[in-house]
């Protein structure tokens, strides 16, 4: 894997940054624009009108620990607000690959990353995408791709193409604007995916407010623990049976002696 090569220093000074850098004060007018003309070119691979805001960035940054060693691919970068977050949070720049599917991003996204490696080709095929052009682990995968457009089978083989990339520590950060996980644990038509997830409270100061999902791979400690959960509830289910049981047969007896104690009365 070579990162752009693209020098962002001349002559040993550092370059001024100019509008297409993303600290730029017209970049961000820029980024609307751009978002808006990719969503009328084509909406179902555009998850939104505008580029993430910074809080919704920061909380899917929060999610990728930067200690842990690997890339960190992101799906659907756009114009780079979460790379911005993800280098924030500690993550080097060249640990960062970058699948975009809109040439206009992409190259926007080699000026303003220039150390990151930009692949531009279809996230939903991500096997396919990255075969050959990258190497060694990874340590997570941030999406902000529209997965609510997808039907469950592609939104599952994302995920499945996901983890065997990663391993067990792997993490799968998605956002969404939905209330319920964008990965059906249920989908119809197809196998599931085993896995456990994990999702933040409502990020109101993004407009509209969202959601970070955090997908990992279910591990054989959590089905034991879910086995023993299990086990645990069919107990105490026969225990109650067992009391139930008991209970009428007291009451049965009881009544049984009333009636004998009323004929002898009588």
């Amino acid at each position: 894997m070579r990162p752009n090569q693209h020098r962002a220093e001349i002559n040993g000074r550092t370059r001024g940054r100019g509008p297409h850098d993303a600290g730029h004060p017209q970049a961000g007018l820029a980024d609307e624009a751009r978002f808006i003309r990719a969503w009328l070119d084509n909406p179902l691979t555009t998850g939104a009108l505008t580029p993430s805001g910074r809080f919704l960035a920061r909380a899917m940054a929060q999610s990728v620990d930067p200690a842990q060693e690997g890339l960190v691919i992101e799906l659907g970068p756009g114009t780079g607000p979460v790379t911005q977050a993800l280098i924030r949070r500690g993550i080097a720049p060249e640990r960062l690959v970058l699948v975009e599917f809109d040439p206009a991003f992409c190259r926007l996204l080699e000026r303003r990353f220039p150390r990151a490696t930009v692949i531009q080709g279809d996230a939903v095929r991500l096997s396919e995408t990255l075969a050959g052009k990258i190497a060694g682990p990874v340590a997570a995968v941030v999406s902000s791709l529209p997965l609510l457009n997808m039907p469950d089978e592609q939104r599952l083989g994302l995920l499945s193409d996901s983890f065997g990339l990663m391993g067990p520590q792997g993490r799968f950060v998605q956002f969404t604007y939905g209330i319920v996980s964008p990965i059906p644990r249920n989908p119809k038509g197809c196998g599931p995916v085993a896995f456990d997830a994990d999702v933040s409270p409502p990020i109101w100061l993004n407009l509209p407010p969202a959601r970070v999902w955090v997908y990992r791979p279910a591990s054989e400690a959590n089905g034991r623990k879910q086995n023993a959960a299990t086990i645990l509830f069919h107990r105490l289910k026969a225990g109650t049976n067992k009391m139930k049981s008991e209970l009428l047969g007291t009451r049965a007896r009881v009544e049984e002696e009333i009636r004998l104690r009323k004929g002898r009365g009588r």
